[in-house]
C-alpha cells in the first residue's frame, strides 16, 4: 500500500505533471540515458559534517547525457479547467528521426508573431539516441518547462528554436535534481515477491506461496488490498534530491576499457550522481530541477578518484 493505485506505466518514459519555480529563464529539465554505476573516492568539504576533511567511498551512477534539440514551443492559455494548449510551433528543420516518434506536418501553420493570448509556454525538446550506445534510434519527445518571467520565456524561446541544449546550459555541478524513470519490469509474480507476504507453514491445506484467505465474507468481493498474483513492476517512480557530483564532458575518461556492461562507451556529456537511479541499463530518464530540495553544502564533494570495475 505503500504506492497506489499499482499501475503500471503506459510508456517507457515519465510523465512530468510539476515543475519547479525558478526566477532565471533557462530550461528545468533534460533527458538522459542510464549507462551504469561505479563508486567515487571523495574528500568531504562540508564544514559541520562528523567526517570532515576525510575520504569517503560513494555510490555513484553514470548518467550519458547527449544533447537535445529544441523542436517546437507548446503554448497555453487559461481555459475552463486550468490552463489547455492553444498552439504549437516548430522549427524550420525537424530531424529525420521523429518520424519514428510521430507524424509530422509538411509545414508550419503559424509564426512565433502570431500567438497573442498565452499565459505560458513550454519547450517541446527530443533527445538524440543515435549519439549514444544505446542502439536506439527512436527520440525520446517530451515538454520541458522554462524558468523566469513569460516576456523573458518568449525571447529565450524564440532564439533557441531549432537549436540544441548541452547539459551545461541547465545543471551545475552540486545542485539537487529530481531523477523520473520507470523501474525494471519483473514480469508476472506471485504474491510472496510482490508483496511479501510470508511462506505459510508446511502443513498448509493448499499452497505455501499464497495467501491464507481472500478476506472477510461481507462485504462479498474481493479488496483491492488482498496481495495476489500479477505483474510485477515497469512502474514510475520519481527520486527526490540526488545531488550532482560531476558534470564531464568527454565521456571516454568514465568508462571502463570493456565498456559499461550492457551499455557500452559513453560518448556525450555525462553526470555522475550520488546513490542509484530507478530503471535498467540503456533506459532514457528525465532529470529536472529539484522541486523541495532540502538543505546541503552547495559545493560538491571534491573527487579524488572514480573506480569503474565491472
Amino acid at each position: 500500500m505503500q504506492f497506489w493505485p499499482r499501475k503500471r506505466s503506459k510508456q517507457s518514459r515519465a510523465r512530468i505533471r510539476s515543475w519547479a519555480t525558478e526566477s532565471k529563464v533557462k530550461p528545468l529539465g533534460f533527458v538522459g540515458y542510464k549507462a551504469g554505476m561505479a563508486h567515487a573516492m571523495v574528500t568531504d568539504n562540508r564544514p559541520k559534517s562528523l567526517t570532515k576533511d576525510e575520504t569517503l567511498s560513494l555510490p555513484v551512477t553514470v548518467i550519458d547525457c547527449p544533447g537535445m534539440t529544441v523542436a517546437g514551443v507548446c503554448f497555453y492559455r487559461k481555459g475552463l479547467l486550468g490552463r489547455e494548449k492553444c498552439s504549437t510551433i516548430l522549427a524550420e528543420k525537424l530531424s529525420k528521426d521523429l518520424k519514428r516518434k510521430t507524424s509530422l506536418p509538411k509545414k508550419a501553420l503559424k509564426k512565433f508573431d502570431d500567438v497573442t493570448e498565452c499565459i505560458d509556454l513550454c519547450l517541446l525538446v527530443h533527445s538524440n539516441p543515435k549519439q549514444t550506445s544505446t542502439g536506439s534510434k527512436k527520440p525520446v519527445l517530451i515538454e520541458i518547462a522554462l524558468g523566469g518571467s513569460l516576456d523573458e520565456k518568449k525571447t529565450y524561446a524564440k532564439d533557441i528554436l531549432g537549436k540544441e541544449l548541452s547539459l551545461s546550459d541547465i545543471f551545475e555541478e552540486g545542485t539537487l535534481i529530481d531523477v523520473h524513470g520507470i523501474t525494471k519490469g519483473k514480469g508476472f509474480q506471485g504474491t510472496v515477491k510482490r508483496y511479501g507476504v510470508p511462506i505459510l507453514q508446511h502443513k498448509s491445506e493448499k499452497a505455501k506461496r499464497s495467501i491464507g484467505n481472500l478476506g472477510a465474507w461481507t462485504p462479498k468481493r474481493v479488496q483491492y488490498t488482498v496481495p495476489q498474483p500479477g505483474k510485477m513492476g515497469y512502474h514510475m517512480r520519481t527520486k527526490y534530491n540526488s545531488q550532482i557530483l560531476k558534470i564531464g564532458t568527454d565521456g571516454k575518461e568514465i568508462t571502463p576499457k570493456s565498456g559499461f556492461g550492457r551499455y557500452g562507451v559513453v560518448k556525450n556529456n555525462y553526470l555522475l550522481i550520488h546513490g542509484s537511479v530507478t530503471g535498467p541499463v540503456n533506459r532514457a530518464v528525465v532529470l529536472t530541477a529539484a522541486i523541495r530540495p532540502r538543505k546541503v553544502h552547495k559545493e560538491a564533494f571534491t573527487m579524488e578518484s572514480i573506480s569503474t570495475q565491472q
